[in-house]
């Protein structure tokens, strides 16, 4: 009796699954628009530097061509302003006609008012999007804590949490391009992130369906408790600031040695930048 519940959940998971893969919208790197990016590049980096107050530093530490990883660390839930913030000023600084991709998750890029995001570049989190981009000498940023990182609670706001996982090391050295360790800090003020919530996605099977293995609790506008962030939320104003640190040759590093290289420096900066705030949202 309890194997033919099981299989029956199986069944019914699977079938789940499926359905809610097809209705999610496939992201493709030609729907970059950068004539759509140009016309709202002014509005956009002035709606983020009111609003966020934001500083971008080190951006010329990127490469001003070819292609480039760049490696991130992420934070504030499903609406991730440290990735609007970077990708407007990466943007304003080499221009619109310079390939600029940032993965996601499919279903962050299926939740309401944020399929733009494929206009600016953004793409989804898998390895043949990653490896076309970089073929094609575009500028990738990756953020290899993903769902994990980006709903941590918010006291481990200034800890890089990529979770081990090591796979922007390997793409790295398999494309033989530079590394550029991306470093921000204040997206997880911009609401209350309590609890990834972990267990709670593995016993409703979020992994098998939705390739989530947390299911975030939260303290966020408008919605006062927010389980999920499904659909999304209003951010705190903290301030955002973000550091671009100068490029890594890991072609000849040993996949953990490169690993903890690259962990370690943006550790370290990140250090940094927390000290230097006074107050939690305020900056």
């Amino acid at each position: 009796m309890t194997d033919g519940l099981g299989a029956m959940a199986g069944r019914l998971t699977s079938t789940v699954a499926d359905r809610v893969q097809r209705q999610v919208p496939t992201a493709d790197l030609d729907e970059r628009d950068p004539d759509y990016i140009r016309e709202s590049l002014p509005g956009l980096w002035m709606l983020a530097s009111l609003y966020f107050r934001a500083e971008v530093r080190g951006l010329r530490h990127i490469p001003e061509e070819g292609p480039v990883l760049l490696v991130g660390n992420h934070s504030g839930g499903n609406v991730t302003p440290d990735t609007h913030v970077f990708t407007l000023a990466f943007t304003t600084y080499f221009g619109v006609e310079r390939r600029f991709h940032q993965l996601a998750h499919n279903l962050v890029l299926s939740l309401p008012g944020l399929g733009i995001l494929r206009k600016y570049g953004t793409v989804a989190a898998n390895p043949a999007n990653a490896e076309r981009a970089l073929r094609e000498g575009a500028a990738l940023l990756v953020y290899p804590g993903g769902d994990y990182e980006v709903h941590r609670p918010s006291w481990e706001s200034a800890r890089v949490d990529f979770g081990g996982r090591r796979g922007f090391v390997r793409l790295a050295q398999a494309h033989r391009v530079p590394l550029v360790p991306v470093v921000s800090i204040g997206g997880q003020e911009t609401a209350l992130f309590v609890s990834r919530g972990e267990r709670l996605a593995r016993l409703l099977g979020l992994d098998r369906m939705f390739r989530l293995k947390v299911l975030p609790i939260s303290i966020a506008l408008p919605w006062g408790l927010n389980v999920g962030d499904m659909l999304g939320h209003l951010p705190l104003p903290a301030k955002i600031t973000i550091q671009v640190l100068p490029p890594l040759d890991v072609s000849e590093l040993d996949v953990d040695e490169a690993y903890e290289l690259v962990v370690g420096r943006m550790q370290d900066a990140l250090a940094a930048l927390q000290a230097e705030r006074r107050l939690p949202v305020i900056g």
